[in-house]
């Protein structure tokens, strides 16, 4: 019982004890704080990369890729089909995207990628990244009237969502001005053209220019852009438009623009094709090696364009399949079943996070350095505790001789200094962790608050790509690290206990 009547008196009235009890609850705290942060990023990335890859994805080795859809998805049936949702083919190609700003022309390079929309969006989250409600719930290559959002409908938070005020009159009505403006420049270039001829006679092998408004007129005379649209296209946001330092967007293309790809075509020897597309709809995952790059076309389209298209059959070349998997199922297993049924040498076949392997475990190993690193803040507030019982011990040997003299044991008096330092443990773990948690309950309100105070962005959602600071908070985690906490303060006091333990009553009292 006086070891827990000594301990508390000392944790009272030596206020050296407090500096331990605040480094302990700063580690912890910060502990608690940075894991949360870190498993809200994780879980947020993992979400976006897993909303744009399927679980399974199939692929061909060659960038040919492979013929009869039909017959590979009946393989995959075969050999997994008791675990398997859904299925979609995929085609792809490196191409060149051009298109007009005022007077400029910008070329763009992308990742075409030819999908079948009823299929894909069975397999792919990718539809919850579109700005059309109805493209959300079923994804269509047609132009819609009118309706994209003008805020960015992903912020959790309305007030800080991003402002898009341009999608206002993106969509069909857009289209019609537009191809109003460009029919009138046609004509006017026409009629250029037709003074230029007539006052300077016919002239052999005449270069048109390819940059003149009448160039630009796919499909001959005979297309009217003001009631007609080309095959349609889904283009990532950061094609379309790009962000100044506070945050707005700014368009180049809104849904009702044409566009130009350049692609290259199949066959013995390279040669590049192109074609116009109608931007139809913009997608935003918010991770940039996705926005900025990947353009979605109709697949059977892409298929005919490139001449991966069997006019007789009406068969087409896939480059990958997405494969959706049933809930529950073990996305390693169903890899391992196709691995087994399909020759390695002709397909790879992983499974979403094996596609971005290297990027979670280096965000995984971030988050264990952190862990390190910060631990040691806990390790010091170790050391203090050791250098405040082995104070005690040597200017106070007179207590322990008295105490010894009294009756007191050896254990007995190495129980107290181990006590101590048990309560400074719990003391400064409990304390960090409420803290922690605390923190990380109103962790926006507080950037929000620096950021009034310092008057600029803390956490700018375009540099983040998040609306607010993402936080996981794991049971095991801060209970684990109060148990560190605890053993490092016992640990601390092991060794000036023992030496308490051992001090004699009579040198203790003689020494005075």
């Amino acid at each position: 019982m006086y070891q827990l009547v000594l301990c508390l008196r000392y944790l009272r009235t030596r206020w050296i004890a407090l500096a331990s009890i605040i480094s302990v609850t700063l580690g912890v705290a910060t502990l608690v704080v940075v894991n949360a942060v870190m498993a809200g990023f994780q879980h947020e990335m993992q979400d976006r990369i897993h909303g744009v890859l399927s679980d399974i994805v199939f692929e061909r080795h060659s960038l040919a890729g492979a013929p009869d859809p039909d017959a590979h998805k009946a393989r995959i049936s075969e050999a997994a089909g008791d675990l398997i949702a859904g299925m979609s083919p995929m085609a792809q190609a490196p191409a060149m995207l051009t298109f007009k700003s005022g007077s400029q022309r910008i070329t763009r390079q992308i990742m075409l990628i030819g999908i079948d929309a009823e299929s894909y969006s069975r397999v792919s989250d990718v539809g919850r990244y579109l700005q059309h409600p109805e493209n959300r719930e079923s994804l269509s290559f047609d132009l819609r009237a009118s309706g994209y959002d003008t805020l960015d409908h992903q912020a959790e938070n309305p007030a800080k969502a991003m402002p898009r005020t341009q999608m206002e009159y993106a969509g069909w009505e857009h289209r019609k001005r537009w191809g109003q403006m460009a029919n009138r420049m046609a004509e006017r270039e026409a009629e250029r053209l037709a003074e230029l001829r007539a006052a300077t006679g016919p002239r052999e092998n005449r270069v048109a220019d390819p940059f003149a408004a009448a160039g630009d007129a796919p499909q001959g005379a005979t297309f009217d852009p003001t009631a007609e649209t080309h095959d349609g296209l889904v283009l990532g946001m950061a094609l379309a438009a790009f962000r100044d330092k506070e945050g707005a967007d700014h368009f180049w293309l809104t849904p009702g623009d044409d566009v130009e790809v350049v692609y290259p075509k199949t066959g013995k020897r390279p040669e590049a094709g192109s074609a116009f597309f109608t931007v139809v709809d913009l997608y935003e995952s918010k991770m940039s090696e996705y926005d900025s790059s990947f353009a979605f076309v109709p697949l059977q389209r892409l298929q005919f364009l490139r001449g991966r298209r069997d006019p007789l059959t009406g068969g087409g070349r896939f480059n990958s399949i997405q494969i959706r998997c049933k809930p529950g199922v073990e996305l390693d297993e169903v890899r391992d079943r196709l691995r087994t049924a399909f020759d390695p040498r002709l397909y790879a076949i992983s499974t979403w996070r094996d596609k971005q392997g290297p990027l979670l475990a280096a965000v995984q190993m971030e988050t264990m350095v952190l862990n390190v690193l910060l631990f040691l803040i806990i390790a010091v507030a170790g050391f203090g505790i050791l250098a405040i019982f082995y104070m005690i011990v040597v200017e106070k040997p007179r207590d322990i001789g008295i105490l010894k003299s009294l009756g007191a044991s050896g254990s007995g008096v190495a129980g107290v200094f181990l006590g101590y330092g048990l309560t400074l443990g719990v003391v400064g773990a409990g304390a960090g962790v409420a803290g922690g948690l605390l923190f990380v309950r109103y962790i926006n309100q507080i950037a929000d608050f620096i950021s009034w105070a310092q008057g600029q962005e803390v956490f700018p959602p375009d540099v983040y790509f998040f609306q607010k600071i993402p936080t996981i908070v794991d049971p095991w985690t801060p209970a684990l690290v109060a148990v560190g906490a605890l053993l490092i303060a016992v640990m601390a006091s092991v060794a000036p206990a023992i030496r308490a333990g051992r001090l004699h009553p009579v040198v203790a009292l003689r020494s005075e």
